[in-house]
């Protein structure tokens, strides 16, 4: 690592941020939460005891992890000695923009200030920003939840430093993730991008009346999801052209699947869409509306556990 990190400010206490806290505690971190939701103490104390089997499960030591994490009474003492900073705010531009700007006038110079953002570039919420304060400005986004999915989505703004690239991976690196630095901002990042392209279809297929949600559901937990937890797109599409790899798949079935996306829906818009839409929600309730948030995350959870488990093995097995 090009620099220690001992102190983390996690700002935002929904469903990413108190994921975040309690990873970075399992890692060792003092973490400081702020959040001006009024339940803060007793959501921080239900997401440690909730996520530490997890992070358990993974291999980590979670003795004592509540005494890392403390709740900061507003943004400026979350981020007083902050060595690094994970948001977690609204996906609203205007309100980054000043969020930001209270973060980077409040926390040590040295700090790296990173976002959760979903979707919106840094640059479209740092251009008030000095130089160098822009500079050490950039995107940590991570898949839900993120003390489980190893990804995140490292996307520098047209201002950020080389030097806070280098840091958000070595930090991501240092708490157990999966950076992948992405070199071009484009609203979505990839991996949403991809998952928007696909639930577009998704969505389209069952306004059509091809299949139910939940049957569509199994479609990709048995072939894509399966495939995709071992090898992504490309790597799969190199395999599927057997010895001859991604040239022969491309030559020989490339045409056919060119005129198949050529005719991939969408959704229904304009007047239609929100009956078409209604009707999509309702198909969805009825599939999984008979089990409680905390059961559906639990079982996906545990299963989210399994694959890593497997796949390390795996790894372990090959080396």
């Amino acid at each position: 690592m090009t620099r220690a990190f001992r102190t983390a400010a996690v700002i935002g206490a929904g469903t990413i941020g108190l994921s975040w806290a309690t990873l970075f505690a399992a890692h060792g971190l003092t973490v400081r939460v702020s959040d001006p939701r009024p339940d803060l103490a007793e959501a921080v104390d239900d997401a440690l005891a909730t996520y530490a089997p997890h992070l358990a499960a993974r291999g980590l030591d979670v003795t004592g992890l509540a005494d890392r994490v403390h709740l900061a009474a507003d943004v400026s003492e979350a981020v007083r000695d902050a060595d690094v900073v994970q948001e977690n705010g609204p996906e609203r531009a205007g309100f980054k923009k000043d969020l930001f700007a209270t973060l980077a006038r409040e926390a040590p110079a040295h700090a790296l200030l990173l976002s959760s953002s979903s979707a919106i570039p840094s640059t479209a919420f740092t251009g008030e920003l000095s130089d160098e304060d822009a500079a050490r400005v950039l995107i940590g986004h991570p898949f839900n939840p993120p003390h489980l999915v190893p990804l995140v989505e490292v996307v520098p703004g047209e201002r950020t430093g080389e030097d806070a690239v280098l840091d958000a991976v070595d930090f991501y690196i240092s708490v157990g993730r999966t950076p992948v630095v992405e070199r071009k901002e484009i609203p979505g990042f990839v991996g949403n991008r991809l998952q928007n392209a696909l639930s577009r279809e998704a969505a389209y297929l069952v306004q059509e009346g091809v299949v139910t949600p939940e049957d569509l559901d199994q479609v990709v937990i048995n072939s894509l999801g399966l495939r995709w937890a071992t090898v992504g797109p490309f790597l799969g599409a190199h395999l599927g052209g057997g010895p001859g790899g991604y040239r022969h798949l491309v030559e020989h079935i490339g045409r056919s699947m060119q005129q198949t996306g050529a005719g991939l829906g969408t959704p229904s818009q304009n007047k239609e869409q929100k009956e078409a839409q209604e009707r999509l929600i309702e198909a969805v309730e009825k599939a999984y509306g008979s089990s409680t948030y905390s059961e559906l995350t639990g079982t996906r959870d545990r299963r989210q556990l399994a694959v890593l488990a497997a796949l390390d093995s795996a790894d372990k097995e090959e080396n």
